[in-house]
């Protein structure tokens, strides 16, 4: 399915929800999976039944947002649905893989939960071993409004981590490419070498 120019929607909760046969449906959502530093975050997010509130228009992909907006967003969605979060380490993304990571990050957000969901929407990629039944679906932030949030919640909680990170660890500026490679992050990878958040598995900071 093509990536939708509309906001994300409950379309798919619905579907699945129709028969009764899955009431709770949790989505799931990682960022960080392409950084060469810091933790992989996952979040899973089930809105309450008949959910219905004003903010719930401005939910989208959080890449689409400004970071102003996921900070509301992310509160309200914190205080009014049932969240799961999750961090993986550089440690274990070096021992495991990122993909392997990625996953158990998204099933430990899922176990994060008050309770098993009935059905998992999963962002983009398989989810083995998951502890109900579930689905990957392409470009899910910006098809399910329970993916999107869980990409909000995510890329929030792992930002203001990679901010501490940032004081911790001065020269990378950590608080602008979260830890994502830039030419500023590389020029101090170079300078300075790798700090013990760093991803020792990944290429630019195996050479460094």
């Amino acid at each position: 399915m093509a990536p939708s120019l509309e906001r994300p929607s409950f379309d798919l909760e619905d579907q699945l929800q129709q028969d009764g046969q899955y009431p709770l449906i949790a989505g799931t959502d990682e960022v960080g999976r392409g950084s060469i530093a810091g933790p992989v975050a996952a979040a899973a997010v089930v809105f309450p039944a008949r959910f219905e509130s004003d903010w719930i228009q401005a939910v989208d992909d959080s890449k689409r947002l400004t970071a102003s907006q996921r900070e509301k967003l992310a509160h309200l969605i914190l205080e009014e649905c049932f969240v799961g979060l999750s961090f993986v380490s550089p440690r274990t993304i070096d021992s495991i893989g990122i993909v392997p990571a990625t996953q158990l990050a998204m099933r430990r957000s899922v176990a994060g939960l008050l309770f098993t969901p009935d059905f998992l929407l999963v962002d983009g990629m398989d989810l083995p071993e998951a502890p109900c039944p579930s689905r990957p679906v392409i470009h899910g932030d910006r098809l399910s409004i329970s993916i999107a949030a869980a990409s909000i919640v995510a890329k929030v909680t792992r930002d203001r981590y990679m901010l501490e990170m940032d004081v911790v660890h001065q020269g990378y500026a950590f608080r602008t490419n979260k830890g994502y490679l830039t030419s500023q992050h590389r020029a101090a990878l170079d300078q300075l070498g790798p700090t013990p958040i760093h991803r020792f598995s990944f290429a630019p900071v195996r050479s460094s």
